[in-house]
């Protein structure tokens, strides 16, 4: 089965093509680009250089949230076009669970994290058993002084673009938190298709139509309008 998997929830953007659980190829670029730009063209560029066409992919995969409001777009849409001008099944998956799938070679606890704002991280915590992620919670927005009262003691890697925020507020309070290897750290295109392989084995796909983005919070203009409307009332 070949997968090709795009991601784009954060700063950087990846894409990659798997075969089965073998990793072809990935692209990933953090040039300050906006996604809307780098995106496509990466799938174009990976796709000719690996000779494959995409009518050979048997399913489109995506990151379809959490995290940017605008990169969760962007990629939710540009896999929407590709898989309807080619008659493909889509597979969305969580970004968290894409960042576990891409750092289930630490074999100990993840914590994957992602920066919210507002002193909020979008968040998941999964152990590894049989070298496959296995969620202990389902993902979420919470506040850092909650995650660490629930964290506590236990020897969690942190994985995501909220690592660093996440270690230097909680290192005090969980002794046992360690950063995941740059490498390792970052949502990629074959951390998504890894995600999505098994979904894709179950036939759980869905017709680009029914792909959707899954944000866990509204986005900030929204929050925003309904405060006011709030208060006006």
């Amino acid at each position: 089965m070949k997968i090709l998997a795009f991601e784009s929830s954060a700063v950087s953007a990846s894409v990659a093509l798997i075969e089965d659980e073998r990793l072809v190829a990935q692209s990933f670029q953090n040039c300050g680009l906006t996604h809307s730009r780098t995106l496509l063209p990466m799938a174009e560029d990976l796709l000719a250089n690996c000779g494959v066409s995409l009518d050979k992919i048997d399913a489109i995969a995506v990151a379809h949230g959490p995290g940017s409001f605008t990169g969760v777009r962007i990629g939710v849409a540009t896999v929407k076009g590709l898989a309807l001008g080619a008659g493909k099944p889509c597979v969305g998956v969580s970004t968290l669970e894409a960042m576990a799938w891409g750092a289930r070679v630490l074999g100990g606890p993840l914590c994957c994290v992602m920066d919210a704002r507002a002193g909020q991280v979008y968040n998941a915590l999964f152990t590894v058993e049989n070298g496959a992620p296995r969620r202990l919670c389902s993902d979420r927005a919470l506040r850092l002084a909650d995650l660490g009262e629930e964290i506590g003691g236990a020897p969690y890697f942190l994985v995501g673009d909220g690592a660093d925020l996440c270690y230097n507020t909680l290192k005090e309070r969980c002794p046992c938190l360690r950063l995941a290897p740059p490498e390792l750290r970052y949502p990629t295109g074959f951390g998504v298709a890894a995600a999505a392989l098994p979904l894709l084995k179950a036939g759980q796909t869905c017709p680009p139509q029914a792909l959707d983005v899954f944000y866990l919070r509204r986005p900030q203009a929204e929050r925003e309008r309904l405060k006011r409307l709030s208060g006006q009332q």
